[in-house]
């Protein structure tokens, strides 16, 4: 020790801050003897922990007793174990509670009157009016009121509530990504499920839409199945608005373009069958079988020039025009005979499509076929057999869906077929645009009604298809599965073209929303989406310049080697004549006569000889 209150450090421990943390430092060694022993401490070799840089020292080292072990060993039999790594899960669900809407009507005429006045009689109201005028407490109610409507209207002339600030503002592009939600699902309420054949949206702000159900497999349909459709609101999704019950299953189901009380329907059997909702259920006008389709009706669209009439086609092979006046019998029939068009099938097509747009001309109408081909057809023609004015062969089976472009109606329209979606320019017999053969078939398509380079797809396995051919043409720009099953039909809302319903082939019809991304108009996209266009068609009218120049090569090629073939064969004739010439005249020579004795054809006839002369 130092001087009192001073102290020397005579020997300092330090301790690394890796060492912290470490197990308690070991007290002894294996054998008994301390662990920290005076030479090595001299020799600095002792550390009170482990090093962890270092490799691991053994301690001790037990062997298990192999006579304990061999008496206490048991076979087991059988000899099995499981494991479950997996964490522990549970399903649970839960069910909202559900609402019902109803619709009540309360009908006021006239109240408020004193009893014993007559409401009816204007001499005794308007008596009883000027005496309530001159009394004090009504004037002084009146000023009373009219202090507080003032104030109101002050306030509505001072700050309008109701302004939309960014009413009309164009937004340069948007940043929101692509998406679509459910909001709603319809369910077929029979027991036996079919399949949602056709959607069609009401003309009057699309709040509601008409479903049409039946089972499209031929003479499969289930006993006791059911023929009735279904009109829905989009509000009240538990319980269908109105019934519609028609003779026969309906496989097509259109509104009327401007009267939302109309509808017509085709049926399965091939009947025709008109509503006016106002009358109820039942339907109002049905076409005879005699004049009808031989086949289900697979689609109806409604001239648009005039909205009493409209046109129904079937897999029988016919165009029939309807007038909804007068129902007995059409007004027009045509025969989608294809016999006197080159490359096409020979026969009568049957048709599963329509394509109109009034844009493109009033009687001018596109036909997709069964057989995969696509009919150009004009109602003016005199002539029968001309109607038929382009035949396009571009799919290898049934065309579900044809559509003209909103935009370009005169020009280019959409074809849905087999396993690929396909656009079309009026003038050209190859598309000028096509999506991606898919693994499954194609079922249905549409334009947007907003947006000039955006369309729609629904497959086979349930999955709904969003193209965007202004940023992206080899893939579709989202895909969403809409359900398990597969998706028949689709219709989209041509108004704001947000909402979108979907038919599946157990009968539900699913209800989507798409995000403003997909609906709302970009900048300039219709001029790009036209100059997309119009470049491919340039080049599909190059490819088939090209290609026609070299059918008309191959043939003059072929017809320059048809004629040297045949000149070749002269040639070859008389190289064998000289030949054969050449070697007659050796055999001749050989023989020692000349070739002119070689060639008679022997003593002429004898003669007689006279015995006489022939002694002399």
């Amino acid at each position: 020790m130092a001087e009192s209150g001073t102290a020397n450090i005579q020997h300092q421990y330090t301790r690394k801050r890796l060492e912290f943390g470490r197990p308690p430092p070991i007290t002894s060694e294996p054998n008994g003897r301390p662990w920290v022993t005076a030479r090595k401490v001299q020799d600095d070799t002792w550390k009170m922990f482990q090093d962890r840089s270092g490799a691991a020292e053994m301690l001790e080292d037990l062997f298990p007793d192999e006579e304990a072990t061999t008496q206490d060993y048991i076979t087991r039999n059988p000899c099995l174990g499981k494991v479950q790594c997996g964490p522990v899960a549970s399903k649970g669900g839960s069910n909202t509670a559900r609402f019902v809407l109803e619709n009540r009507q309360m009908a006021h005429t006239e109240g408020g009157w004193p009893e014993g006045l007559d409401c009816t009689d204007t001499e005794q109201t308007a008596r009883f009016r000027k005496r309530v005028e001159k009394e004090e407490e009504y004037v002084n109610a009146v000023k009373t009121m009219a202090t507080t409507v003032e104030h109101c209207l002050k306030q509505n002339n001072a700050v309008d509530i109701y302004e939309e600030y960014f009413a009309g503002t164009k937004v340069e592009h948007s940043t929101e990504p692509p998406s679509a939600r459910n909001l709603t699902v319809f369910k077929d309420p029979q027991k036996i499920k079919r399949t949602t054949t056709r959607i069609s949206w009401n003309p009057d702000g699309g709040k509601k839409l008409a479903c049409a159900y039946s089972s499209l497999q031929f003479q499969q349909a289930p006993e006791g199945m059911s023929s009735n459709s279904y009109i829905w609101d989009l509000n009240n999704p538990n319980f269908p608005e109105l019934t519609l019950v028609p003779p026969s299953p309906l496989v097509a189901l259109e509104y009327s373009n401007r009267d939302p009380n109309i509808l017509m329907g085709g049926s399965y059997n091939g009947l025709l069958v008109f509503w006016d909702l106002r009358s109820g259920s039942s339907p109002s006008r049905m076409t005879s079988i005699e004049k009808s389709h031989k086949d289900p009706v697979y689609e109806i669209t409604w001239i648009q020039s005039k909205h009493h009439e409209c046109m129904s086609t079937s897999t029988d092979g016919q165009i029939l025009w309807w007038d909804t006046r007068k129902m007995n019998e059409p007004t027009d029939i045509y025969t989608l005979d294809t016999s006197n068009k080159p490359d096409t099938v020979m026969g009568i097509q049957g048709g599963t499509s329509l394509g109109y747009d009034v844009a493109a001309g009033p009687l001018k109408f596109l036909v997709g076929t069964e057989q995969g081909y696509i009919l150009a057809c004009d109602k003016k023609s005199k002539n029968p057999h001309d109607r038929i004015q382009n035949v396009f062969a571009g799919h290898h089976g049934p065309i579900y869906s044809l559509q003209r472009h909103p935009a370009f109606a005169a020009k280019y329209f959409l074809s849905i077929g087999d396993w690929t979606c396909k656009v079309w320019m009026q003038d050209i017999k190859t598309p000028i645009m096509s999506t991606k053969y898919e693994m499954c078939y194609l079922t249905d398509g549409c334009w947007s009604p907003t947006r000039a380079g955006v369309f729609f797809t629904t497959k086979m396995n349930g999955v709904f298809d969003v193209w965007d051919f202004l940023y992206k043409q080899n893939e579709p720009t989202l895909s969403i599965p809409v359900g398990e099953t597969g998706l028949h039909c689709m219709r989209i809302e041509k108004d704001q073209g947000k909402l979108i319903a979907f038919g599946s082939l157990d009968g539900s019809t699913t209800l989507y929303e798409i995000s403003d991304a997909l609906c709302g108009a970009q900048p300039n996209e219709k001029q790009t989406v036209q100059a997309m266009f119009e470049r491919e068609t340039n080049r599909e009218k190059q490819l088939a310049s090209i290609d026609k120049e070299k059918k008309v090569k191959l043939k003059k090629i072929e017809m320059e080697a048809k004629q040297a073939a045949e000149g070749g064969d002269a040639a070859d004739q008389a190289a064998s004549d000289a030949k054969i010439s050449e070697l007659e005249s050796e055999f001749f020579a050989t023989l020692g006569i000349s070739k002119t004795e070689g060639n008679s054809e022997g003593p002429g006839p004898e003669q007689d000889v006279d015995p006489d002369a022939q002694e002399d």
